[in-house]
């Protein structure tokens, strides 16, 4: 199929042309967590069909946003990561997050949900404290972990943090949707009690809006 372009020399319409197709930049949403299988992507974008994935997958491969590769044996299996350019979309999400944020109001009863998707927003007012780790976030959907000031590789991931993290968090989904909405901040709801908190280090303190 041959590639459609606004036509336009423009870098807002360029941008278009790589990522402005329907469900682009989702896949690049759960592409941050690393390299992931076929399978495992469309698990995570409810809605998508099987043609669609494959075919957006293909442009953006074309495009330099990702690479498809095979894992070594035992494995053997076939992932996608997103290239160097690919991640640079993060802070491009991150905006579109905060600006989409007070159109969430409520859950409705046809939206799916993953514990992840709350990854980003948070990531935007952890990275706010200035102190690098890992977070590993706990909701009712799940657990995952969210790596603060990385500057290469996965910028989250599904459960635990394997190597231990250096805080804990706990929060169910009233909170988690408020902070998510933009409605509640991170450290206001940790110093209220609404979030708990485990961990002493740095970005503990952080949170805490500890001194010292």
């Amino acid at each position: 199929m041959p590639r459609r372009s606004y036509d336009q020399y423009c870098a807002a319409a360029r941008a278009l042309d790589a990522v402005g197709d329907r469900w682009t930049l989702l896949i690049v949403r759960e592409l941050l967590a690393g390299a992931r299988r076929y399978t495992d992507l469309h698990a995570d974008l409810p809605g998508v069909s099987t043609d669609m994935l494959a075919t957006r997958l293909k442009d953006m491969e074309r495009d330099g946003i990702a690479v498809r590769r095979r894992l070594p044996a035992p494995a053997s299996a076939y992932v996608y990561e997103l290239t160097p350019r690919g991640r640079e979309l993060l802070p491009v999400l991150t905006a579109l997050g905060e600006w989409g944020a007070p159109a969430l109001a409520e859950r409705r009863a046809t939206d799916a949900v993953r514990a992840h998707w709350l990854a980003l927003p948070l990531l935007r007012q952890l990275e706010g404290l200035g102190e690098p780790g890992v977070v590993d976030v706990r909701l009712d959907e799940g657990e995952f972990h969210v790596r603060v000031g990385s500057q290469e590789g996965p910028v989250y991931g599904d459960g635990a943090f394997p190597g231990g993290a250096d805080v804990r968090l706990t929060l169910d989904a009233e909170v988690g949707g408020a902070v998510a909405r933009g409605e509640l901040g991170l450290t206001a709801a940790v110093r209220a009690g609404r979030v708990a908190l485990e961990g002493t280090g740095a970005l503990a303190k952080g949170l805490l809006a500890l001194e010292g």
